[in-house]
Parts: C-alpha cells; structure tokens; sequence
C-alpha cells in the first residue's frame, strides 16, 4: 500500500515481461485479450501468479503480462490513460487516490485482510518503551506518511489514551527502519512482513500488534480497476474476475500455493517465504472492517471526504 503492503517487500525490480494492451477482440467475443497488470511484489499478488501458473488466464483466454511497481500511485498516468489494465492497491491507497480526484477507482477483486503479527510497531533492543503508551512524546518510522501504518497506530495510541499529535511520525522505508532504530534517529518503526519477522530475529521488541485489538481484520489490499475500464471491457472484465477468483480461493484454502509462486516475483527466498505470518485471503473483505478504516482515515483528516464504502467495489458480470 504506498502502504504498507504496498510497497516492495523486497526492493525494486524489472517487469515480468511488457506488452502492449490494445489487444484485438478475442475468438471467445472478449473486448480485448491482452492485459498488463501492475504487480507489487508483496504476498498478496500471490493469486494473480497462482492464476498464471494454474493456466487459469488461458482457459479464460487470457494474455496477461505483469510489470513490477513499488506504489500505486506511480502508474496512476497508466491505469488513467489505459496502457496498464489492473493493478495491486491497498485499500488506503484506493480511497485516497478516489478522494483525490484523480481517478475513479474500483476494488476488482479482494487479496488480503490483516491477521495476527502482519503488522506491528517494534523498539529497538534494551528500549525503555515498553507499551504503546510510552509512544508519547517518541519518533515512530512508517514506510509513508498518513497511509496504513500511521492509520493503524494512531488508532492502538487513542486506545491507550494517547493523541495521535503527541506522536511524531516519520517517512523510512521498510528496508531502513532496522538502521534507523539501532542508530537512535527514531524511537519505534511500524513494520510488516517479512521486514516485522526480520526484525525480531536481530533483537528488536514488539510492543504492538497493529492488526489485532481494535484494528483485527483491517482489510489490506487487492486488485483495482478504473470505472472506465469496467465499462469499457465488460466481457474481459468478466473474464480476468473469474480467473483471479478462482486463484483466490486457492490461495485462501492452501498456504503451499502462496509459497510457491512468491519466490518467482519478490526476492523473498523461499524459505523465508513459507516461515513468514501471511493476512487472511478471502474472497471478500468484512465491508465493516473497510468501512472503519475509510472512518479513521477521514477521523484522522487523511481524507476530505467521508466514504461509502459500498461505492468502492466493482460489479463485475
């Protein structure tokens, strides 16, 4: 998510392979057959893979090629001009790019729901902050400002009875978060995995779960269209929905399928990836959990606007 998952969970990399997204009208009457797909190379791409490697696209007659990107928010020129079809979004990125103005996105199809320990605020080794409440008056590091990690904090600091204000959050990127807490330059880093499991391994503490309590089953992420591209495409739309579905409750009824297909489009090696705490997959999300985090962010004055939640899902024939 230029949230949390949403940025590279291992750095930067090329494209899986390009291709042009014209496409001609297929044999099976579809609008177009070849579709370029924006990929952030975290766990919860994981189901268009399993669609690839299972021939899922094929069957559906399918094309699809992926480009790698590090934030949503990047591609918006592509996704707005039609060169890139779909893309990897959380949902806080969603909503702010919708409240924006900037396009008029749709969740196609649900990824990840927060679980247990995917997400925690650490300290470094030997730290007097034991508890969110030593957070008082402290520099917490989250990946980006005002997005998923700054939204779960602040809402674990008021349970605790600590304002939002009396924190000072700071933009690291995931990767310097470990550097920056041994060096002293902030007091506590918002992490996720595989960084959060990485982090314990070298010493660092957890002092909070940030998707448990009063952020449980946190939506996270999926795969987001524009409603121009909707209606546009309608058959294709119909076509790439049933293939990424069908992947989906694959990745949600068998861990082994996720592990598989991770290591071949992020760096995670892939032991790492099978030891790593995984969200929930699910083909939908719980639209209450969605709605409390579009209330938060609106509490938190991230967005301008109140959201309907409701409005933010694609219909898809």
């Amino acid at each position: 998510m230029a949230v949390a998952l949403a940025l590279s969970a291992c750095g930067g990399g090329g494209g899986q392979g390009r291709t042009g997204t014209g496409g001609t009208a297929s044999a099976g009457g579809l609008e177009k057959s070849e579709l370029l797909v924006g990929v952030v190379p975290v766990p919860s791409s994981a189901s268009l893979f399993i669609a690839e490697k299972r021939g899922f696209f094929k069957e559906e007659g399918l094309t699809v090629k992926t480009e790698i990107i590090q934030a949503p928010t990047a591609v918006m020129p592509k996704i707005v001009n039609g060169s890139m079809d779909a893309f990897m979004t959380s949902y806080v990125v969603l909503m702010t790019i919708n409240d924006s103005g900037a396009a008029k996105l749709k969740l196609f199809q649900h990824t990840m729901g927060g679980a247990p320990n995917v997400s925690a605020v650490v300290v470094a080794k030997g730290s007097p902050i034991k508890t969110v409440a030593d957070l008082k008056g402290r520099t917490v590091a989250v990946n980006v400002l005002k997005a998923l990690g700054q939204t779960v904090t602040n809402a674990h600091l008021q349970a605790a009875g600590v304002k939002p204000e009396e924190v000072k959050f700071v933009p690291v990127s995931f990767a310097d978060q470990l550097g920056a807490l041994s060096t002293g330059k902030v007091d506590a880093a918002w992490l996720v995995e595989p960084f959060l499991s990485a982090a314990k391994k070298s010493g660092a503490t957890q002092i909070v779960d940030t998707t448990s309590g009063v952020t449980a089953g946190v939506p996270i992420d999926g795969w987001g269209v524009t409603e121009q591209w909707l209606t546009k495409y309608p058959k294709t739309a119909a076509a790439f929905h049933r293939a990424l579905a069908k992947a989906q409750q694959i990745a949600g009824a068998d861990r082994k399928a996720i592990d598989e297909v991770v290591p071949t489009y992020t760096q995670i090696p892939a032991d790492t990836a099978a030891a790593m705490t995984l969200g929930t997959f699910t083909m939908e999300p719980d639209r209450a959990s969605v709605q409390k985090l579009a209330d938060l962010m609106y509490g938190y004055g991230y967005l301008k606007s109140k959201v309907d939640v409701g409005g933010l899902f694609a219909s898809v024939g």
